[in-house]
């Protein structure tokens, strides 16, 4: 007969109630994001329900329902002896900054990538693919928001640095593909920066790439930089100083093809940039917090994908260093090198 720890219970069901509150609080994330409510509390907190509802032009009940659940998962704080609820400094960086960490942008990732789930259930009966445009078109957006806020604070400020000689070069001029760009932040930001240099952003996805197109003229920058669809395995043109790969080679249905038209579409003395998903080499390294988040997305999104695209065994996204050297190597590359990480990318460079 099996004997029941009771400790052990007890610590599993601790973690299962504190899930169970995120996952059910994400939808109110996205609310609060939607309506306006973060950024009213950020702008005028402290307020009373009726006082948020009032700023905001929403129901004072609703409102008086969302915000001990933002409080209780410490999103929001919350004044017990006024009665009124306001954002830390940090809270309204995460929540209520447009140009701030934008988690808001994570949880409608995890739920419009959620809406995929009848199809996600038969990829894993049959073992065929889900296509990234076959998804909710919250997840086109929400991998923006997701992603773009990293990629501001470091894209500029230490991965392009940690190339060297890759700064001056990118002053001076030189062309630029940026495969796989999704709605184009990483492109903006390189287009943004450099002007003497040409920036062309690839996706396969259309949809995608209108989108791109549109960022970029609300930017100002529709004539710093262009959008094509493109597959990773033909993207168009050669010569390029600068390709690079934003958290999407591991996506890829045949990666190997890709590295191999990257390595023939760069100059002799290019570089690509390779970012990536932050993984350890083995499954025991990533079982982390991180690595919990990414394996979930990659079962929704990163593995489907490439199944889709008829890879036979996907890399997904925490292929760590083990999983994307022998694909660079493999492509003929000289060489290979991680030069930078953060808590959620892992950063190389190959040269030809």
């Amino acid at each position: 007969m099996t004997t029941i720890d009771d400790g052990r219970l007890a610590e599993l069901l601790g973690r299962f109630v504190n899930d169970l509150g995120a996952t059910v609080s994400a939808g109110n994330v996205l609310i609060g994001d939607e309506l306006g409510l973060y950024r009213a509390l950020a702008e005028a907190g402290p307020l009373t329900a009726a006082e948020l509802a009032e700023r905001t032009g929403t129901s004072e009940r609703y409102v008086r329902e969302w915000l001990p659940g933002q409080a209780a998962g410490h999103y929001i704080t919350h004044d017990a002896a006024g009665g009124r609820y306001g954002l830390t400094p940090e809270q309204a960086l995460a929540f209520a900054d447009p140009d701030g960490l934008c988690l808001p942008g994570a949880f409608q990732l995890a739920l419009s990538s959620m809406a995929a789930e009848p199809k996600i259930v038969e990829a894993f009966r049959t073992g065929r693919g889900v296509a990234w445009g076959e998804h909710h078109p919250g997840v086109f957006t929400g991998c923006e928001r997701f992603f773009s806020p990293g990629y501001t604070a470091n894209l500029l400020s230490s991965w392009i640095p940690a190339v060297d000689g890759l700064p001056a070069r990118l002053s001076d001029g030189i062309a630029v593909a940026d495969v796989g760009c999704g709605l184009g932040a990483s492109t903006r930001i390189l287009a943004g920066a450099f002007p003497a240099s040409s920036v062309r952003g690839f996706d396969p996805h259309v949809e995608s790439v209108e989108l791109a197109r549109k960022a970029a003229a609300e930017a100002g920058l529709d004539g710093r930089c262009d959008f094509a669809a493109a597959r990773a395995q033909d993207f168009p043109g050669t010569g390029y100083g600068l390709v690079a790969t934003f958290d999407c080679l591991h996506d890829m249905g045949d990666p190997l093809a890709a590295a191999r038209h990257i390595r023939s579409a760069l100059s002799d003395d290019g570089v690509w940039l390779i970012v990536e998903p932050f993984a350890g080499d083995s499954p025991a390294d990533n079982l982390t917090p991180v690595g919990r988040v990414y394996y979930s997305f990659s079962t929704f999104l990163c593995v489907p994908h490439a199944a889709s695209e008829g890879a036979d065994d996907a890399l997904g996204n925490q292929a760590g260093e083990a999983g994307i050297r022998p694909v660079v190597q493999a492509a003929g590359f000289r060489t290979f090198h991680r030069i930078a990480e953060t808590p959620f990318n892992l950063v190389y460079e190959a040269r030809p």
